[in-house]
């Protein structure tokens, strides 16, 4: 399949999101004097953005690239809860599986710029796993969504308390009775619970993490082809992607590894590039992409996202154009 017929196959795709959903928030001035009260910057305030984060980002991006997007998760009953519905609906999220709880905080990153660069960030939010009622209505959401008809379960996981083990257990489940791809973005807490999703895409700190293992990737490349698959064989998924930060990605289908160096670019900030990513990967694998497109497509999609200060979503056309240029 050409470059071009798959991003053309990306429209009107249906992807179910599923994880810890939040506000990313941004105060940027600019910095020209100390404090005489501490020995800390004064900023000078010229701007104030609220953005959409987390696994809402990850709809974004899908929304970008031309699929539909329903998001599912666990929001507060607050104020900020408000504000991102707001947002999710003026950018055409589908929200019908959300569940709004009295018992959680909706999570909002506040990032501090100066000169686009990021002086501070400031978290305000819930780790705690879901309660009972809150696990029982957002299930009753993803059943509904299920039995509708989608073409792709992405997991977006933040460690924000949503991923339950009891959540992802069934979500696998529901997802391989019905053969629909499910694809998961993990981090530590429950990164080994995701046995049997079909494509696993850690970072490679997560990937150390998660198996209890160190190893100096440019002087033992060969420790990182056995590394994904022992994980591989650890969660018996079909595919294994792991992205390298500027050493590009690695991709193993059970059988071949696929390693893509990473493309020279002017890095503004790397903040939502992994969202960029796994949705990106996710559409590649739903409309059939092979494993060499679906890295390389998913790699050049991160790179450009990180040219631009702040948590933004990709450009299907720039990707496009890029895509027809170097992935010839």
């Amino acid at each position: 399949m050409e470059i071009s017929t798959l991003l053309d196959a990306f429209n009107d795709k249906h992807i179910l999101v599923v994880g810890d959903v939040m506000i990313d928030a941004y105060i940027e001035g600019s910095v020209s004097r100390m404090s005489p009260e501490a020995p800390v910057p004064v900023l000078d305030l010229y701007s104030e953005e609220q953005r959409i984060g987390g696994a809402a980002n990850v709809a974004l991006n899908l929304l970008a690239l031309g699929a539909k997007a329903t998001i599912a998760s666990v929001i507060g009953e607050d104020t900020p809860a408000s504000t991102l519905l707001q947002l999710m609906h003026d950018a055409q999220i589908d929200t019908r599986g959300l569940v709004r709880s009295a018992q959680r905080k909706t999570t909002i990153k506040t990032r501090v710029l100066s000169n686009s660069k990021q002086l501070l960030r400031i978290d305000n939010e819930d780790q705690h796993d879901l309660q009972p009622i809150e696990f029982d209505k957002l299930l009753q959401k993803l059943q509904l969504l299920i039995e509708e008809g989608i073409d792709g379960i992405l997991i977006e996981d933040y460690n924000k308390g949503v991923m339950t083990k009891e959540l992802i257990t069934w979500l696998i489940s529901a997802a391989n009775k019905k053969n629909i791809p499910i694809v998961v973005d993990p981090k530590k807490k429950n990164f080994l619970n995701y046995t049997g999703c079909t494509l696993f895409k850690p970072n490679l700190k997560e990937l150390k993490e998660g198996l209890q293992i160190d190893f100096d990737f440019e002087k033992q490349p060969e420790a990182l082809s056995k590394a994904i698959e022992e994980l591989q064989h650890k969660l018996q998924c079909r595919y294994t992607f792991v992205t390298l930060s500027e050493h590009g990605v690695q991709f193993y289908d059970g059988q071949t590894h696929h390693h893509l160096a990473a493309h020279r670019r002017n890095i503004s900030d790397v903040s939502g590039a992994g969202d960029t990513v796994i949705a990106t990967t996710c559409l590649g694998l739903v409309c059939g992409g092979s494993a060499v497109q679906i890295a390389a497509l998913a790699n050049l999609a991160g790179g450009l996202v990180c040219e631009s200060p702040g948590v933004i979503s990709i450009d299907k056309e720039k990707l496009r154009s890029e895509a027809q240029e170097l992935l010839k």
